[in-house]
């Protein structure tokens, strides 16, 4: 059987990604600005005309920490950088949280490095205008023979508070440093801050270690003061915490990225104990993001894997995770991408106990919706949210991913089974909403699994391609196959095809919010020997000639009320293209705070056209509505 070489991959993917862009056509372009941008709702989707619009305003941004040389090359000292040029590692807003006037958050850096590395296993180093991935070649990992070559652009993150009534932002992380040699051990290790949550006047932050654990850091949210932090080797991944009914809660990983199974954990501490947790579920796969609907915890998973450290949804050797092939006794297995619910939260008096582990249901799962059983096990589920009596969700799709996995499990035998394979399995975000338990009918375009539960597709596909390998005299044929739904609002990615995470939702001011990573910039390194115009691009209009005002960046888009299609408030990341994804969003009255992801780490000349890279720190803000 044939494999497909690095090189074949790129190529067709190319070929591939150029395709989808120029089939997708153009779409309405957001404006871009400087530090203050104002975005209007675009209605393309047929809602009620005249809708809000949205004052974005950057308040921090992250800065050059390193200078960079060549790769391989050992970093000069700076910035400022006599020798080199300045690099900007610190990448995503990963963590975010709100404590009355201030805001928590803390960083990742390099988190597409580590993600190709982990994920697509990927140590080949890459430089190109944008950005580097220098993998084993990195100053960092010669010096550490021990680091993985797949995460040798790790660098330790950042713990930052932002003052929101002085505009004012104070960095935190030499209190980790300083405290004791066991907290500066645990702050080099730590992967990224992709968790923050605060209750009782206590903040946590956490992450991912490098090996299977994570570390956990906790400040007084009152005076500031850093409170200490432990390891916990039981778990291998955390990403969110929420609060219900007065308590709080953290959905996390087990293993390895938390690849094996999942828990969710009642956070049982104070500032006298921050790190004191009981289990309240124990899942077959590891919880993602929770929230709060109609009395009860909803948890979104990723699927399990076997041998992951991966940063991204999906397992990451070929075929890890794929052993868990359905049988007739158990035809879907536990450990792909669902929602699952929990008991009600005042079963057992307040909130959930240790009584309620094993009383959790899965409500969906990815596939009641993707026909093709090998791609369904590299979908993500990622943002949810209560909105207007439904739970809304969406799906996570590394690029690639599915790919690579595809053709390990079928390896193609010609160039075209390989061209077919990567056109085939590319998949932009479906949003979803349901209602459960409620005694509703499924009616057209709905489906559910039984309980009275109806599961709506809002964005999506009614048929996508799946592979039937026996077909074709049994080469192996695509076909375009039902998905069981019609959608009701709209295509796959709120039709843009490289729309490929539903990163976060929120609900502010009577709106859900819905974050996503789009990742027309990074493919554009893919298709430099053939451009084509980004899926986002502004209308030409009717002139052929007339410029087209290119939108690469992340998009965020609002539900203005549960019965109406979604608008665009911005398609450009919210005033500059190189913010790929809405990474975090926490909410203060009608007001939203973003945290955003640009991992452009090259990207640091103020006197050029380019924007930035490093992450950015936004605040977005209703304005009235208009007629």
């Amino acid at each position: 059987m044939r494999r497909l070489c690095p090189s074949a991959s790129r190529s067709v993917a190319a070929a591939v990604f150029a395709g989808l862009l120029l089939a997708a056509g153009p779409a309405a372009a957001a404006p871009v600005a400087g530090t203050e941008s104002a975005a209007t709702t675009d209605g393309r989707h047929g809602g009620h005309h005249g809708g809000t619009r949205y004052q974005s305003t950057l308040l921090a941004k992250a800065s050059a920490d390193e200078c960079f040389v060549d790769i391989g090359v050992d970093y000069p000292p700076g910035p400022p950088c006599e020798a080199g040029q300045p690099k900007v590692n610190q990448a995503y807003v990963w963590g975010l949280t709100r404590y009355k006037d201030r805001l928590w958050f803390g960083t990742g850096a390099n988190p597409n490095c580590l993600t190709s590395g982990n994920n697509l296993r990927n140590t080949q180093p890459t430089r190109n205008d944008d950005w580097v991935c220098e993998y084993g070649q990195s100053q960092i990992a010669r010096a550490n023979p021990d680091l993985p070559p797949t995460v040798g652009d790790h660098r330790a993150p950042r713990v930052y508070t932002y003052d929101l009534k002085r505009r004012s932002m104070v960095e935190r992380t030499a209190d980790l440093r300083d405290a004791s040699p066991d907290d500066e051990a645990r702050l080099l290790r730590t992967v990224g801050f992709r968790a923050a949550g605060n209750h009782r006047g206590v903040v946590l932050l956490g992450g991912p270690a490098l090996g299977a654990t994570i570390n956990l850091f906790a400040f007084d949210a009152d005076t500031g003061a850093y409170l200490g932090s432990r390891n916990f080797t039981e778990y291998g991944n955390i990403r969110h915490f929420v609060i219900a009914d007065g308590e709080m809660y953290a959905g996390v990983g087990v293993g390895p990225n938390g690849g094996q199974r999942g828990l969710v954990l009642r956070w049982t501490g104070s500032k006298s104990d921050p790190f004191s947790f009981l289990p309240v579920a124990d899942l077959p796969a590891q919880a993602v993001d929770l929230t709060v609907h109609q009395g009860r915890i909803f948890v979104t998973t990723w699927p399990g894997a076997e041998d992951t450290q991966s940063f991204g949804p999906g397992p990451v050797s070929p075929t890890a995770g794929i052993a868990d092939e359905p049988t007739d006794e158990d035809p879907i297995p536990l450990n792909i991408a669902g929602v699952w619910m929990s008991p009600k939260l005042s079963a057992n008096g307040p909130g959930l106990d240790s009584r309620d582990v094993d009383r959790w249901t899965r409500v969906w799962h990815v596939m009641e919706y993707e026909p093709d059983p090998v791609i369904a096990r590299t979908y993500g589920l990622g943002g949810l949210a209560s909105y207007g009596g439904y739970l809304y969700w969406g799906t996570m799709h590394v690029p690639f991913k599915a790919t690579t996995v595809h053709l390990a499990v079928y390896p193609p035998t010609d160039e075209q089974g390989i061209r077919d394979s990567v056109r085939n399995t590319q998949r932009a975000i479906g949003v979803f909403r349901g209602s459960f338990g409620h005694g509703h009918h499924h009616g057209h375009g709905q489906r559910g699994g039984g309980r009275g539960d109806r599961v709506d597709l809002l964005y999506g596909a009614s048929a996508l391609p799946a592979y039937d390998p026996q077909a074709g005299d049994g080469a192996g044929v695509w076909a375009s196959t039902s998905t069981g739904y019609t959608p009701l609002y709209g295509a796959s990615g709120f039709d843009n095809p490289t729309l490929n995470y539903t990163w976060k939702m929120v609900v502010a001011g009577g709106r859900l919010y819905v974050g996503t990573m789009d990742w027309s910039y990074l493919a554009k390194e893919l298709q430099q020997d053939e451009p084509v115009p980004p899926v986002d691009a502004a209308r030409a209009g009717d002139d052929e000639d007339e410029e087209v005002e290119l939108a690469f960046g992340a998009d965020l888009w609002v539900f203005e009320s549960p019965h109406r299609p979604a608008k665009m408030v911005d398609n450009a990341g919210l005033g500059n293209y190189l913010n790929y994804g809405v990474r975090s969003m926490v909410v203060d009255g009608s007001t939203v705070y973003l945290g955003m992801a640009n991992p452009m780490n090259l990207r640091t000349d103020p006197t050029d056209d380019v924007p930035e890279g490093g992450w950015e720190l936004i605040q977005l803000t209703p304005k009235q509505h208009h007629h």
